[in-house]
């Protein structure tokens, strides 16, 4: 049994196509479907309160200079520089985490 049946040509010469009875339960439970789905999962999507902003100096990169001793400089004695370097990156969007002279960079403020 078919859920669609064709009509032969008319007079533009375009098919016409209507749904059975049965195509229209289909398609009518489908969407119902989709619905449904789009409700379970849209429903998640949830955005968050903004973080707290985090207070930050600029610091100009000296000659020779690395984002490790930039990082070193700007963590507490019993922290990891790794930390810092990660932050480093993510307050300047530096994607390879590299630097070059005379560049102002973010820093965590002390």
């Amino acid at each position: 049994m078919s859920a669609a049946v064709m009509h032969p040509m008319g007079m533009s010469g375009e098919i016409e196509l209507t749904l059975t009875a049965r195509g229209r339960r289909v398609l009518g439970g489908l969407a119902v479907l989709v619905a449904f789905a789009v409700v379970l999962i849209g429903g998640r999507a949830v955005a968050g309160a903004p973080a707290d902003p985090i207070p930050v100096d600029t610091y100009t990169v000296s000659t020779g200079e690395s984002l490790w001793d930039i990082a070193l400089a700007y963590t507490a004695p019993h922290d990891d520089v790794r930390d810092t370097v990660d932050e480093l990156v993510a307050l300047n969007g530096l994607g390879d985490g590299g630097l070059r002279a005379g560049r102002q960079i973010l820093v965590p403020a002390r």
